[in-house]
C-alpha cells in the first residue's frame, strides 16, 4: 500500500491533472495517513446494522450508568450544558455575532474550560488574532486581570501573582494554537491530523469561518463558504471530535429597530445553517445601547440544534477580563428580563 501510494504520489507530482500544489500535497498527506490508521481505524465502507448495535448499546448503557447528564464536552457553562448535554463528538457548533459581541471570547472561554478543567486536548486556529494576544486574553480571563492594564504593562505589583497563576494553569493545559492566516479546510485537516497524531485531539476551534479560503478555482463567495462549512463538517466527523467555528453576520442587523440576530443573519447563511449541528448567536444589548439597565448582560440563542432543543439563556459578560461566566440571578430567582422565566 505504501509503495503504491508512493508511486500515485509521484505521478501526481509530474501529471498536470489542474490541481494546484497545495491540493497535490493535501492529497498526498492523506493517503500517509490513511495507511498509517487503517489498522485502528478498519476498512470503510458498508457495515451492516447488526454489527453497528453492539456498540450503540453499549453506548447507551455507559450513558444509563454515569451520574451527570453531560456526554459530551463540558462548555462550563451550566445552562449551556443543559440544553446540549455538552459539545458532541462529530458535530459543527457555529458561534455567530456581530463585531463586539464576544464571539472569540465565548469560544475561547469555553476551550480553557475544555482543556483545564477536562484536560481535552485542544486545537485553536486563529487566523484574526496573533497567538500571543490570544495568550494575553487568557491570561487576562484565566487571572482575571484587566486586559487593558496587561496591554499597557500598567498594572499593580500584586497582579503578578494572578498573572504566574494563570501562567501556571496555561503552561499545563493541553491547548495548541496555530495562528497561520487564510487557511483552507484542506490545511486545517491536514493539521488537525497531525496534532492528533502527535497530542490526541478533542475539540477545535476556528475564529473565523470568514477568514479561511479555498484553493483553486473560486466562483463565487457564496460558493467558497459552503466548500469551507462542508470541510468543517467533514473535519469534525473526521476527527470524531467537535468543531466550534466562529462566523460573522450580515450587516443588515444595523438597519432593523431590533438587532437580535436570526438566522438569515447569517453571512451565506444557507449552507452554514444546513451543515451545522448547532448554531448560537450571542447579542449584547450595550453594545447598541451603552445605558441599558442590561449592561453586563449576553443573551445566548441556541437557534439550531439537530439533536436537541433550542432555547435562549443569560451569561454574564465581563468585558475587562475578556470573559463569559454563568449568570447569577438577581433578587431570589430573577433574570435579567422578562425573556427569561
Amino acid at each position: 500500500s505504501l509503495i503504491s501510494a508512493g508511486n500515485e504520489i509521484a505521478g501526481s507530482a509530474f501529471t498536470n491533472d489542474g490541481r494546484t500544489a497545495a491540493e497535490i500535497l493535501e492529497d498526498a498527506e492523506k493517503m500517509v495517513f490513511e495507511i498509517a490508521d487503517r489498522g485502528s481505524r478498519g476498512k470503510k465502507g458498508f457495515r451492516s446494522l447488526k454489527e453497528i448495535l453492539p456498540a450503540a448499546v453499549d453506548r447507551i448503557d455507559t450513558l444509563h450508568q454515569s451520574d451527570g447528564d453531560i456526554t459530551g464536552i463540558s462548555t462550563g457553562y451550566n445552562e449551556f450544558d443543559k440544553l446540549t448535554a455538552g459539545l458532541q463528538p462529530g458535530e459543527l457548533i457555529i458561534i455567530a455575532g456581530r463585531p463586539s459581541m464576544g464571539k472569540t471570547t465565548l469560544a475561547i472561554n469555553i476551550a480553557e474550560n475544555a482543556a483545564i478543567g477536562s484536560k481535552v486536548p485542544t486545537a485553536i486556529f486563529s487566523m484574526e488574532m496573533p497567538a500571543q494576544q490570544l495568550a494575553f486574553r487568557m491570561i487576562s480571563s484565566l487571572g482575571r486581570v484587566d486586559q487593558t492594564h496587561l496591554r499597557t504593562g500598567n498594572f499593580p505589583d500584586e497582579d503578578w501573582s494572578r498573572i504566574n497563576t494563570a501562567v501556571q494553569l496555561m503552561s499545563e493545559a493541553p491547548i495548541f494554537i496555530d495562528d497561520t492566516p487564510s487557511l483552507s479546510p484542506g490545511e486545517i485537516r491536514a493539521r488537525a491530523r497531525r496534532l492528533q497524531r502527535e497530542h490526541g485531539l478533542g475539540l477545535i476551534v476556528v475564529d473565523y469561518l470568514q477568514l479561511m479560503q479555498v484553493q483553486g478555482n473560486k466562483e463565487n463567495r457564496a460558493t467558497e463558504i459552503s466548500e469551507i462549512s462542508r470541510g468543517l463538517k467533514a473535519l469534525a466527523k473526521e476527527m470524531e471530535c467537535p468543531v466550534i467555528a466562529l462566523s460573522q453576520l450580515n450587516r443588515s442587523v444595523e438597519q432593523r429597530t431590533d438587532k437580535r440576530p436570526v438566522m438569515s443573519d447569517l453571512r451565506e447563511s444557507g449552507a452554514i445553517e444546513q451543515d451545522a449541528d448547532l448554531i448560537l448567536f450571542i447579542y449584547r444589548e450595550e453594545v447598541y445601547n451603552k445605558d441599558t439597565p442590561r449592561k453586563g448582560v449576553a443573551d445566548i440563542a441556541i437557534a439550531k440544534q439537530r439533536n436537541g432543543p433550542i432555547g435562549d439563556f443569560p451569561l454574564t459578560f465581563v468585558g475587562r477580563y475578556t470573559k463569559f461566566e454563568n449568570w447569577v440571578p438577581d433578587n431570589y430567582g430573577d433574570y435579567p428580563d422578562e425573556r427569561y422565566p
